[in-house]
């Protein structure tokens, strides 16, 4: 690992933030439980919507749907980050060794830029899109999503 990477994650590691969570009784619990909150905003709003990008319930309009689900996705992704930074930041060094926490976020990346492509490219009108591509937004969206969460799991089981 370089130096500076080295540097910077020993740093993260003795933030006052992290000290907290590694000493509290129940302060990484408490930022565990709503990292998993998190997950299941996002994962429980884009889900429904990219099978809907994928045809399913055709007579739910999609406008309205996505009104709903996009910031529910949204507001999950952004708790999801905050507080996987935070649980990060417990075991640094550690963690940064870990190959599938790289895939977790390669995936949470290609998700979100996936996602925001999408959103500039059609706006507040998932039907604006042509079929072809909101099969290809909805694909990549599952394959991202539920990618990056079979890897968040894992991690747990590669130790380090």
């Amino acid at each position: 690992m370089p130096d500076l990477l080295t540097a910077a994650l020993s740093a993260l590691a003795d933030w006052p933030v992290a000290q907290a969570l590694t000493q509290g009784r129940w302060s990484y619990a408490a930022v565990s439980a709503l990292h998993v909150l998190g997950i299941a905003l996002l994962v429980g709003g884009i889900l429904p919507l990219d099978l809907r990008l994928l045809g399913l319930w055709r007579s739910v309009e999609m406008r309205p749907l996505a009104a709903v689900l996009t910031p529910m996705a949204a507001a999950g992704l952004l708790l999801a980050v905050v507080t996987g930074v935070l649980l990060f930041s417990v075991r640094p060094l550690e963690y940064a060794q870990v190959p599938v926490l790289w895939g977790k976020l390669a995936l949470i990346a290609l998700g979100a830029t996936g996602a925001l492509a999408f959103r500039l490219r059609v706006g507040r009108d998932p039907d604006r899109a042509g079929r072809r591509l909101r099969a290809l937004a909805g694909i990549g969206s599952i394959v991202a999503w539920l990618g990056a969460l079979a890897c968040g799991r894992l991690i747990a089981f590669t130790g380090s």
